[in-house]
């Protein structure tokens, strides 16, 4: 019996075996994962020896949800049949309750938004328990998630919002750093430099926030000196609403996020 299934062997259900074998919590012959297309199975073979790959169930104590948002039923329904008493989704917009309803009654559901720094190990997610879901569960589900970043606990019907800040949160930032790129390049340097420069820029303030503990808002000032460089930097991205355009970036897609849901 496998100690994990997981449905779906895409970017996010290989990310999420390949931090659960390097964390410890697993060995790769603990895990199965099932995929329906044949050249990804063989990747995840190749890349992840003794890890079991099929196309079928096999029984399990627990199960990953790890398709799109159109295929949930089926996995759930495939979860059920392998006899997952837990069941881990990190399917965009599915409501615990739809996950419930295709599940064998009293089945422990939880649903996370993770992001792609997962990927790296880095992610964010936000961790959610439906009805037959207590304490061990999240804290189950929290030890899965954190094999690949940062879990925080919340409301389901917080997800939404969470769905808006840190699942679409990347993109805000890819975007942010094209725009730096392009204008040191704008401004006279090569575009290789510029991208070094940009790159290390974001991961150094980054860093700073998280080590640091301090609010941005402090950081920021410390940067920012009277009349200076930084001072007329700030200036401009507030004068053309760069503030109020992250407000509506993260409302927007928090109330999509809600639509899908819906």
């Amino acid at each position: 019996m496998a100690r994990l299934l997981v449905i779906g062997g895409g970017r996010m259900g290989e990310a999420l075996i390949g931090g659960l074998v390097a964390a410890g919590w697993a060995a790769a012959e603990e895990l199965a994962v099932v995929e329906v297309d044949p050249s990804r199975r063989d990747e995840l073979s190749a890349a992840h020896p003794g890890l079991v790959v099929g196309d079928q169930e096999v029984p399990a104590d627990a199960a990953l949800v790890a398709v799109k948002p159109g295929d949930v039923a089926a996995a759930a329904a495939l979860a059920g049949r392998a006899g997952a008493g837990r069941v881990l989704s990190v399917a965009a917009g599915v409501t615990t309750a739809t996950l419930e309803a295709a599940l064998p009654p009293g089945t422990a559901v939880v649903r996370a938004m993770p992001n792609t720094p997962a990927l790296v190990g880095v992610g964010a997610s936000a961790i959610a328990a439906g009805t037959a879901a207590g304490p061990d569960d999240l804290d189950w589900a929290a030890a899965v998630l954190g094999a690949v970043g940062q879990v925080v606990r919340v409301p389901e019907a917080q997800l939404d919002a969470v769905t808006g800040l840190s699942g679409s949160g990347p993109a805000y930032v890819f975007l942010l750093a094209e725009a730096l790129i392009d204008a040191g390049v704008l401004n006279g340097l090569p575009r290789p430099a510029s991208r070094a420069l940009a790159v290390q820029t974001l991961r150094g303030a980054a860093a700073l926030l998280a080590e640091t503990g301090e609010e941005p808002a402090t950081l920021r000032a410390q940067v920012t000196s009277p009349g200076g460089t930084t001072a007329a930097g700030l200036r401009a991205l507030e004068a053309a609403g760069v503030r109020a355009a992250v407000l509506d970036a993260v409302s927007a897609a928090a109330e999509r996020s809600r639509q899908l849901g819906g």
